[in-house]
């Protein structure tokens, strides 16, 4: 049997094109989200594609009380388990995230808190293991805090340094942890985001998202000319930054 990667928020463009890249490469897959007729879909077309395996099941972030018992699910189904990616997300309304708690709560808890929820259990398993990865998909928007998105920068801002902290932890425990930093790319979650520039396709990113754990890097940026786009952005003053309108 070959090696298999639990995909988190599988039905999303940058997920799909991702499986379609590990799926060529050999690996099962598992299939997670909360649309379980896509998910049949795209588990259904993989097997035909690529001769693989490829199981499905519904997760939700936002159910942190169920992450233990899904990953004991998970490794049930599929026992040679060696890598998970997360690529689940939600962009929102910043204008009413500002204003509106309520509403930036569930972006935090997408983004943030049920992603360190899942990984945390995912971790649990890989470290005792001894093996594997795991892949996350942060952004950009987390390098430096931004009026026009700062709620959903801010979570993934967390979620990086979170995953500075699981790598250092699972390194000693012979686990890669790799941090995913897209720039703008063309996925139902960023359609109708004013400024949009230098915007990339999700099957590109997804292919490079798989090639990654053949990288030596720790964090990457997708497309690469991002890191220095936002080397640029992290180097102006704070007392310049705030007067900018970004």
């Amino acid at each position: 049997m070959n090696p298999a990667i639990l995909i988190l928020g599988a039905s999303s463009s940058i997920a799909r094109s991702s499986a379609f890249a590990f799926a060529s490469k050999g690996y099962s897959l598992y299939l997670a989200g909360r649309d379980l007729l896509d998910l049949e879909r795209i588990a259904a077309d993989i097997k035909v594609r690529y001769g693989v395996e490829a199981y499905y099941g519904y997760f939700d972030a936002e159910d942190f009380d169920s992450h233990e018992k899904f990953v004991q699910k998970v490794v049930s189904e599929m026992p040679r388990l060696h890598g998970v990616l997360l690529a689940f997300g939600t962009y929102q309304d910043q204008r009413k995230a500002a204003v509106d708690f309520k509403y930036a709560h569930k972006i935090i808890d997408i983004n943030y808190t049920g992603a360190c929820s899942i990984l945390t259990w995912c971790g649990n398993y890989l470290g005792a293991k001894g093996t594997g990865f795991i892949i996350a998909i942060s952004s950009v928007a987390g390098d430096r805090g931004r009026q026009s998105n700062y709620i959903y920068g801010s979570a993934k801002g967390g979620l990086t340094l979170f995953l500075q902290g699981l790598r250092n932890r699972l390194f000693h425990a012979g686990v890669r942890v790799i941090t995913i930093k897209p720039g703008f790319v063309d996925t139902a979650m960023t359609f109708g985001v004013p400024k949009m520039f230098l915007v990339a396709s999700p099957k590109d990113i997804g292919e490079k998202i798989a090639a990654s754990i053949n990288k030596k890097r720790d964090v990457i940026y997708l497309p690469w000319f991002w890191r220095f786009i936002m080397d640029i952005i992290k180097l102006i003053p704070e007392r310049l930054f705030k007067r900018l309108k970004l």
